[in-house]
């Protein structure tokens, strides 16, 4: 039995790190998913949304259990303008003893504090997308991206929002959880991305949802049965952005600080738009499929890169991507819709509209035999 403790003990960690980094990037795939998926916006700036998300999260919770609390209001000056690591680090951990002792004040300043980054998130979304959201697809696509690395740059350079190139730590929200702090922020990361999943769902299964494939499918239709086109772009980009906020706000208080590099485009942009391809555009179950895949091989890699080493004739570093383009490529080649592809939804249930065939069946039958008698 003690030979198989460590190996079970090593397959539970993984399993829980798997489902965690899963349940952020499925939040995140579906938020892209919604916009490009199923209101055909190429939205190559997603980093934009998870990173103002995260950027609350390191900005925000700390400064606002600091000033309820009265903590570094006096002697801790460098708190506010984070002009020093040292008096940062001695805030943070007063103000985690504070949290740990009180679990309803922590859980209220998580919650707040993602009210807060999804409240930014959709600011980004409506400032990202007005310059362009009147021009062509490209266009706003390179708009897009190109917000997306300026807020990069901005988090980088300027230190007030989340310490500049040396980043912040983050008050521990769960550190009440004790040594089941990981299994705390596995239920509520879980929790949240089963309520997103569910709600976009209702969406897309509304006459909401059928009237952004309209748009997506043929915009002058659209436009020409009275659809506002380019509000309806505009607020699919807002509710997307602020789900993406909500992911990154959630990733920050899982890993505990937030560095503005951390949230490149590579990460946060290019890998959604590989798992919503791989799984399926305009299909939320094939969204799920294809972060599933895509999660289980990267962090197989990366938890197992030092058995695989041996085997691999160069660095396993330069596995992942490797496989990444190659899956990508043989799904654009083979399967170009991906594991699960769209499947139309009907405006009524099946039963009924068996219903409705067979009535006009009937219909149709006693109309032609009427017709034979005379």
């Amino acid at each position: 039995m003690r030979r198989l403790s460590a190996p079970i003990e090593l397959f539970f960690v993984f399993l829980r790190d798997f489902t965690i980094f899963f349940a952020i990037y499925l939040i995140v795939s579906l938020s892209l998913n919604l916009e490009h998926g199923y209101a055909g916006i190429p939205n190559f700036g997603k980093v934009l949304a998870v990173a103002g998300g995260a950027f609350v999260a390191g900005f925000f919770p700390g400064r606002l259990v600091a000033l309820i609390s009265n903590i570094g209001t006096a002697q801790y000056n460098g708190f506010w303008d984070y002009s020093s690591t040292a008096y940062h680090t001695t805030i943070v951990d007063e103000i985690n003893k504070i949290l740990t002792g009180n679990p309803a004040f922590s859980i209220a300043i998580l919650l707040l504090s993602i009210l807060v980054a999804a409240l930014v998130g959709a600011g980004l979304g409506y400032v990202a997308s007005f310059p362009a959201i009147k021009l062509r697809e490209d266009y706003l696509a390179i708009i897009l991206l190109a917000m997306g690395e300026s807020i990069r740059v901005i988090g980088h350079n300027f230190q007030p929002i989340v310490g500049g190139q040396w980043g912040v730590f983050i008050p521990d929200v769960f550190g009440w959880a004790g040594d089941l702090r990981y299994l705390a922020v596995l239920f509520f990361i879980g929790g949240i991305c089963i309520l997103v999943f569910i709600f976009q769902e209702r969406l897309v299964r509304s006459p909401l949802g059928r009237m952004l494939r309209a748009t997506r499918d043929n915009e002058n239709v659209a436009e020409a049965l009275g659809k506002n086109v380019t509000s309806i772009r505009m607020k699919v980009i807002m509710v997307a952005a602020m789900i993406g906020a909500v992911a990154g706000a959630l990733d920050a208080f899982k890993t505990g600080g937030v560095t503005a590099s951390m949230y490149h485009r590579e990460t946060w942009t290019f890998w959604p738009w590989v798992m919503v391809v791989l799984g399926g555009a305009g299909n939320n179950i094939g969204v799920v499929a294809g972060v599933f895949v895509f999660t289980l091989l990267r962090r197989g890699i990366d938890f197992f890169k030092g058995s695989l080493d041996p085997f691999v004739p160069f660095s396993v570093v330069w596995l992942e991507p490797l496989l990444m383009g190659v899956m990508l490529i043989l799904i654009l080649m083979y399967r170009p819709e991906g594991i699960i592809p769209e499947k139309p939804i009907s405006t009524l249930e099946e039963s009924k509209l068996e219903k409705i065939k067979k009535f006009l069946k009937r219909i149709f039958r006693s109309s032609r035999n009427s017709e034979v008698d005379t």
